[in-house]
């Protein structure tokens, strides 16, 4: 099978920009060109102002993504590194993943393997087909996977994470939905209805209140209590001030749906 002529596919669908790995002879497998294209996407959609979400998937059902490509020759293969730009692509797309104001959701469609896992993590939140597997299969080649333990960290129980990074194998969806690393696993023939319903309840809410909540949430994350408590007594009249919490509020009292701007 050929390589796609766009590796990478950005389409607006309503409210929510969806952002599919166009690789499926490489099995969505990432590289720097790839990497590049995704964060330009998200950064895009994050500065229309119309979009309320963004949808993570590949093509095909065999594989979400396989992580790195490891093709020898590649412009991503994964383990060259140049000394003079020592600051990794991928890290660059976390970063960016990490700073995005919208929801993004994974789809997972096929297997997600390696740094797919770690994109995977990276999401805010996933829906799976339920014949999926997921793995971090770095040390069947003699590596771990070190560049996307931060997030795996933060989603993955630490003794299950260990399981996987030091055995190398391949874990089911019920496995990944009872670790917390999935939302919600479905029969394939459910799962893009099963997206339509999250993105329903997600799309019809204030993307100032998303905006702000998603911005708490990962700033909370990494302080300690008392810090945390200190940033939401702060974040809350500053949240409380938006012409959405104002619109919410009056909608509340009139007993009508509110009419959200982002403002």
């Amino acid at each position: 099978m050929a390589e796609a002529e766009n590796p990478v596919l950005v389409e607006r669908r309503g409210a929510v920009c969806w952002i599919t790995l166009n690789r499926e002879a490489r099995r969505n497998a990432l590289n720097e060109g790839v990497v590049r294209t995704i964060d330009q996407a998200i950064d895009a959609a994050t500065r229309d102002g119309e979009t309320r979400a963004i949808v993570i998937t590949g093509v095909g059902d065999k594989a979400f993504c396989a992580g790195a490509d490891l093709a020898k020759g590649t412009q991503g293969f994964a383990f060259a590194v140049d000394y003079a730009r020592p600051k990794h692509y991928i890290v660059d797309l976390f970063k960016r993943l990490q700073e995005c104001t919208l929801p993004v959701i994974a789809r997972v469609n096929g297997h997600v393997m390696a740094g797919g896992f770690g994109l995977l993590c990276a999401c805010d939140l996933a829906v799976a087909a339920d014949d999926i597997r997921i793995g971090t299969t770095e040390a069947r080649i003699g590596v771990t996977p070190m560049m996307i333990l931060p997030y795996m960290l933060r989603v993955l129980p630490a003794r299950r994470l260990q399981e996987m990074c030091i055995t190398g194998e391949q874990f089911s969806a019920a496995e990944a939905l009872e670790w917390g690393v999935l939302n919600y696993v479905v029969p394939r023939a459910e799962l893009d209805a099963k997206l339509d319903w999250l993105l329903a309840r997600i799309t019809d809410k204030s993307p100032t209140a998303l905006r702000l909540g998603k911005q708490a949430f990962n700033a909370m994350r990494d302080m300690g209590l008392r810090e945390a408590l200190e940033y939401a007594q702060a974040m809350v009249p500053v949240m409380s001030s938006t012409q959405d919490a104002k619109e919410g509020m009056a909608a509340f009292q009139e007993k009508r749906k509110p009419d959200f701007t982002g403002n």
